[in-house]
Order: C-alpha cells, then structure tokens, then sequence
C-alpha cells in the first residue's frame, strides 16, 4: 500500500509542475506572422508601384535621340495636348498662369531640369514660345520628350 500512495502522490506533482510550467507566459518572440505580413506588404506594393506612373496620353514624335540619364528628385514634366491645353504634372494650366506657377515651384526645387511634352501637331511656334515661358520660369536646363524609332537624317533607316 506504501507504494502505491508513493506512486499517486508521485503522480499527481507531476502533472501540477507541468500545468505551471504551461501558464507561465513565454519569452521569446514568435515573428513568423510579422514576416508573412511584411512579404505580402512588399508584394502589394511591387505590383502597385508601376501603377502609379500617370501620364497624359500624347502623340510624341518620333526621333533617334536617346534617353536622358535620370535623377534622385522626381522629374517636372510640362505637358502641351494637341488641343491646345497644357499641364504641369498632371494639373491643367492656363497658359497666362503658367509662368506664376513654374517660377513658385522652381523656388521649391533643387534641380533647374524640366521636361517639356508637345503633341506633335502642335505647331513650331506655340512650342517656342512655351518654351520661352519655362526658361523665364527659372528652368534654364529644358528636354524635349519624343518617342524613339523615329527617322536618323543619316540614311540608315529606322
């Protein structure tokens, strides 16, 4: 009978020592969940990124000029539709504004660069004189965006 008493009494601190063991709180720190919702985070917005490059949709012409090489600070694009309109980014500007407008975020930036879009139906002159209206701006450092595949002038074709 001895025995037996050592065996249930044995027994039963056994099982006391594990149920105490379970409720004291844990100290490591489980990241398992933290990870897979930072990998689906990352993944959003990998797909998301491309997306939100707007454009306006313009005729560009076509020449064999190649790419400017890019900056650190997002590009001014001045944009020039065929109908006319113009727009700095993707705010459409009346043309007796625009000067006021480019000279208020040329204080704001850094670089003197700007992008210049024309439609390619616009005539020589409205682009000049837009033109004209960036370099009084304070941009003095102009590119003209065209589209590649355009002719060479050097007889070799597209």
């Amino acid at each position: 009978m001895g025995a037996a008493m050592q065996q249930k009494s044995g027994g039963g601190g056994g099982r006391r020592r594990r149920d105490r063991r379970a409720s004291r709180p844990m100290a490591d720190i489980n990241i398992t969940p933290f990870v897979d919702v930072m990998l689906v985070l990352l993944i959003i917005f990998m797909v998301a990124a491309p997306l939100l490059t707007v454009g306006v949709p313009v005729e560009l012409p076509k020449t064999a000029a190649t790419a400017l090489p890019g900056d650190q600070e997002e590009p001014l694009t001045v944009t020039m539709m065929a109908d006319g309109r113009i727009q700095i980014q993707t705010t459409e500007t009346p043309r007796d504004e625009l000067v006021g407008k480019l000279r208020a975020i040329a204080a704001e930036r850094e670089s003197d660069k700007i992008f210049l879009r024309a439609d390619g139906s616009i005539p020589y002159e409205n682009v000049m004189q837009v033109m004209g209206a960036l370099n009084a701006s304070g941009f003095s450092n102009v590119g003209l965006v065209t589209d590649t595949g355009g002719p060479t002038l050097d007889g070799s074709g597209q």
